[in-house]
């Protein structure tokens, strides 16, 4: 009797089970409820105007204005244009996940007795502004609990939201530390003390002009231009900035100056202090706080923003090689067969192994500086290899290469003292002209 019993619960269970599967994964699913909006035809473009009460007690007022964004209280300042159209957007996208209380008594257990948050906006050719108040987080942290100034029942957001809507003044405005079109960026000076360095971009590449005449490196200028233009501040130190000397910015430690066009931005570095530099920009009274690393970054040596190769050209670029060692000279052209393919000759006009031509140009390609060194050492009297590459149509550059013991070096025309060299890949490009001698 007691298997009969048992069996007959283990049926019903399996039968059970059967109904849940296909009324379930196999029957008609129950259509999902579907979410309103917060703001029926609410837009984002309609918007013209914004207060927030954040968490903190501090209270925002943003106007749109013929130029953008702009913050009109407690400060005038322009505003980030990235957190207002984050605001208006989500406003005008905000979905009620699920209204949790149609009349609710006491607000307070959701923190909306006083809202924890207000997020206030006036719509074009509207008197009245219209409220969204966001209490705090349900004990899940999934969602939080809000409401609509003008109606009872409260409903749920996305949790995420609070990073959109619980913004304070600093938050809202325009943080960048210096203003300039970064496309048209010509030129930047870094003064450190007494030292300045010039960089002037001259086509699609970057030059030094001061303290010398040089390559730059393009990534790593490039990469301070990208600093300027894009770094942020963490903090306002002092909206006035009458006295600057507590912050080192009395005599700047350093002073960069970007021309873009007729316009110049000036930012000042002063005293590190906490992982932060304080800083300001010429134009504007406040002194500010920015990361210590933006510091570090402008601050970079000469050395790191010359630039290491020791060629322009590249080994696809090149169509002529000339190669001087002591009393031999190397001469290969690039040239065509008689059925238009690539081919490089020698000096007497006969077919060289392309093979080994082009494994030389990238041999020679690839050469890198290591560290630079102000004077050219006594080997590049009488140097070992000069090498004169023509590439890009009509572009020509010769560099005379040596060693000294068991140090390279190598020297260009156009710039000062020499590169320091590894002596590996040289070696390797002298293997490389030793396989092409006849």
């Amino acid at each position: 009797m007691k298997g009969l019993t048992t069996t007959l619960l283990l049926a019903a269970l399996l039968a059970g089970l059967g109904a849940y599967i296909y009324f379930y994964e196999w029957g008609e699913q129950p259509a999902a409820e579907e979410k309103t909006r917060a703001f029926a035809s609410l837009t984002a473009d309609n918007i013209e105007e914004v207060r927030i009460k954040a968490a903190s007690g501090e209270t925002s007022h943003l106007r749109r204005g013929g130029n953008g964004w702009e913050i009109v209280e407690p400060v005038k300042a322009n505003a980030d244009p990235a957190e207002l159209s984050s605001v208006t957007s989500n406003l005008s996208s905000l979905e009620v996940q699920r209204v949790v209380d149609e009349n609710p008594g006491d607000l307070a257990q959701y923190g909306l007795n006083p809202p924890r948050v207000d997020v206030a906006f006036r719509v074009k050719d509207a008197k009245e502004f219209r409220h969204l108040l966001v209490g705090e987080k349900t004990p899940t942290g999934g969602d939080l609990y809000a409401k609509l100034q003008n109606d009872k029942k409260v409903f749920l957001i996305s949790s995420f939201l609070d990073n959109t809507f619980n913004r304070t003044p600093f938050d809202l405005r325009d943080k960048r530390i210096l203003e300039f079109e970064r496309d048209k960026v010509e030129s930047v000076e870094i003064v450190n003390g007494r030292d300045t360095i010039q960089l002037v971009r001259s086509g699609e590449q970057w030059r030094i002009a001061k303290p010398f005449a040089a390559r730059g490196d393009y990534g790593a200028i490039e990469g301070i231009v990208t600093r300027l233009a894009s770094g942020q501040m963490q903090r306002i130190v002092d909206a006035e900035g009458k006295d600057l000397k507590p912050y080192g910015l009395d005599r700047p430690s350093t002073t960069a100056t970007v021309t873009a066009g007729s316009a110049r931005a000036s930012l000042l570095l002063g005293r590190t202090e906490a992982q932060s530099a304080y800083a300001k920009d010429a134009s504007r009274p406040m002194i500010f706080a920015v990361e210590e690393s933006l510091a570090t970054d402008i601050r970079k040596p000469l050395t790191d923003l010359r630039r290491k190769d020791v060629f322009d050209f590249r080994s696809f670029t090149a169509n002529r090689i000339e190669v001087r060692r002591g009393a031999d000279t190397f001469t290969f052209e690039k040239a065509k067969d008689k059925d238009g393919k690539e081919i490089w000759r020698n000096a007497a006009g006969q077919n060289a192994d392309t093979a080994k031509v082009e494994d030389l140009l990238t041999k020679l390609s690839n050469l890198r500086a290591t560290t630079f060194e102000s004077t050219p050492p006594a080997s590049l009297n009488s140097p070992d290899l000069t090498v004169t590459v023509r590439f890009d149509e009509n572009k020509t550059e010769t560099v005379t290469l040596g060693k000294s013991g068991t140090d390279v070096f190598a020297s260009r025309a156009d710039e000062p003292g020499a590169a320091r060299l590894e002596a590996t890949p040289y070696d390797d490009a002298v293997k490389a002209i030793d396989a092409l001698k006849p």
